[in-house]
């Protein structure tokens, strides 16, 4: 009976979601940084399950602001911090990333429909039922860090950078394996449904061009594009980066 209360303890000690292999982080960090010349920090963005999932010492954001405003924060700003559903004010953020249920007014279309962005409630209907998203509810709080400085594992890192930076990403993408980058994009929820879950949803690289939202309220410039990468590729994708860069038929 001892040995068993033992067991259920050990296992619930482990239920932090974290990496079985030690990733170097800051070292990453500094590769993506240097090789790319970028605008700030990558961000890495863990989705906590529960409160055991929220780093110690880690404090959450005073204020309600919108997902892509906390990339922003930790990009530029360097902080670290996390944010449960009721400091995330963007709707259609706070779904796509798990931490609040769909109103009705996404749901049905009418919300962007007043917008003015699409012809029908249909047509924005359409495009709400393929955005990807995190299951609803399923999230307790969004952790946010410069890469660098992250005292957590995450589940996906997003960058900030302008075209010909994201070129190189690109091109990263494809060093090991070949192939074509097939992207899913819509022009909205970008940073929180392009750069953030469908990466921790599909474990593939996915690329964005921004939306209004992100670049009225976040800080992203005209000249800046968005990626996400799911943290289990950052190794590899860190080798290969100064490989690209470097190669004899890349632009200096």
């Amino acid at each position: 009976m001892v040995a068993r209360i033992i067991f259920t303890e050990e296992v619930n000690t482990i239920m932090e979601d974290q990496m079985r292999t030690e990733y170097s982080y800051a070292e990453i960090a500094e590769t993506f940084k240097k090789t790319l010349d970028l605008r700030g920090s990558p961000v890495a963005v863990k989705l906590a399950k529960d409160a055991r999932g929220i780093p110690e010492g880690v404090e959450p954001i005073a204020e309600s602001v919108r997902h892509c405003q906390m990339i922003s924060r930790a990009r530029l700003n360097g902080e670290i911090f996390y944010a449960t559903a009721e400091k995330h004010i963007c709707m259609g953020g706070a779904w796509a990333l798990g931490l609040k249920e769909l109103t009705k007014s996404l749901k049905t279309g009418e919300f962007y429909y007043k917008l003015g962005k699409f012809e029908s409630w249909a047509s924005c209907m359409r495009t709400i039922q393929r955005v990807p998203h995190v299951p609803e509810l399923e999230t307790y709080a969004t952790v946010y860090a410069p890469l660098e400085k992250t005292p957590f594992d995450p589940h996906v890192v997003v960058i900030v950078t302008e075209p010909r930076a994201m070129l190189k990403l690109a091109q990263t993408t494809l060093y090991l394996l070949g192939g074509r980058i097939e992207s899913s994009m819509a022009g909205i929820q970008s940073v929180c449904a392009d750069a953030t879950a469908l990466p921790y949803l599909s474990g593939k690289i996915n690329y964005s061009l921004g939306c209004d939202g992100s670049r009225k309220f976040s800080g992203i410039e005209d000249n800046e594009l968005v990626m996400g990468i799911p943290a289990e590729l950052l190794p590899e994708f860190a080798r290969a980066l100064p490989i690209v860069t470097a190669a004899p038929g890349s632009i200096k």
